[in-house]
């Protein structure tokens, strides 16, 4: 699972990246889907999405499934943080590397 900065971001139509209006969007990460597949945010229809927006994240937290032949992927967060933004639509195709989530990390522990 690839996890980059949001302002490093790429839209899906491979253009270029969109630019970033305030400071906070700098600091946030996109999770990205590891294989073209389709998209799903809940492990079945009538379940809730494993995640929305506002819900902490760490590295191991299963936020999306990919379907790609009939063989579903589980997609861990990769990073630990808060769920700022959902950018894939549900039960639709996405292609190799296309952001998924958009994450506020947690703060880095400060050293003493």
């Amino acid at each position: 699972v690839a996890v980059v900065p949001a302002a490093a971001g790429r839209p899906a139509d491979g253009g270029p990246a969109p630019a970033v209006a305030d400071g906070a969007a700098e600091t946030e990460l996109e999770i990205r889907t590891p294989l073209l597949g389709i998209f799903y945010r809940a492990p079945s229809p009538s379940d809730p999405p494993f995640v929305q927006v506002g819900d902490h994240v760490d590295p191991g937290t299963t936020v999306a499934l990919i379907e790609a032949m009939k063989v579903f992927t589980a997609v861990p967060a990769g990073v630990s943080g808060v769920v700022t933004e959902v950018l894939g639509h549900d039960r639709e195709l996405v292609e190799y590397d296309q952001a998924l989530y958009r994450v506020a990390p947690d703060a880095a522990p400060v050293a003493r």
